[in-house]
């Protein structure tokens, strides 16, 4: 009996190229294409956080990888629909995430899944409308109906003797002098009698104002 001759584009039984190779390419493409104008130029135009860049990016590609790569195992809708959920309750145990930053994830993940598991069924154009209406309506919301940007952080205070109910008006002065910020509101955190500080939490449209490095909206303990 003649042994198959195993071909030579394969190593280990693993091929080196298949008809796969051109549209992980053009969808890999079409989805980095989208994340950048999402995550760069929407996101980060208006909440000026590099920490979530880096975070978004690689989630985004790690999702678009994960769902090209499985689904030819016939679990398209399943793994999708799981990924979706993972990834969708996802927190940091060190810091958890504002719910911009959640929306974002969760449409960086969306677009992700979308652009990756696209079957033969649903046209180009079809794709394309359902990345170009999420962007719109993102890029509506960031720049023509939410023109303001609340942004938050915490602060320590040393005027604990201004954190009571009546004297609000004035510790509201006195921050706002400190700070150089326009504030919206505080509301007081923690309260440490010991060392005579509390930690407040100021609230200031972000969009129109500066506030040390510009880290963004939380720098929290």
């Amino acid at each position: 009996m003649l042994l198959a001759h195993k071909p030579d584009s394969e190593l280990f039984g693993i091929s080196f190229y298949n008809e796969d190779l051109y549209p992980l390419l053009f969808r890999m493409t079409v989805n980095l294409v989208v994340l950048v104008i999402l995550i760069r130029f929407m996101y980060y135009a208006k909440a000026r956080r590099k920490d979530y860049l880096f975070t978004f990016f690689m989630i985004g590609m790690i999702t678009f990888f994960l769902c090209f790569g499985l689904k030819k195992l016939d679990i398209d809708t399943g793994m999708g629909l799981g990924l979706f959920a993972i990834f969708g309750i996802l927190r940091y145990r060190t810091e958890g995430i504002e719910i911009k930053e959640m929306t974002y994830l969760f449409l960086v993940i969306g677009l992700s899944v979308i652009n990756a598991l696209a079957s033969n069924k649903i046209s180009l154009a079809e794709m394309g409308v359902m990345n170009g209406a999420l962007l719109l309506l993102v890029a509506g919301l960031e720049y023509l109906w939410l023109l303001k940007h609340e942004t938050r952080k915490i602060i320590v205070y040393d005027r604990i003797d201004l954190i009571q109910p009546d004297k609000y008006q004035e510790m509201m002065v006195d921050v706002q002098l400190r700070t150089g910020l326009k504030i919206n509101r505080i509301e007081i955190g923690k309260i440490d009698f010991l060392r005579d500080v509390a930690q407040l939490m100021i609230f200031y449209d972000g969009d129109i104002q500066s506030f040390g490095t510009g880290a963004g909206p939380s720098d929290s303990e």
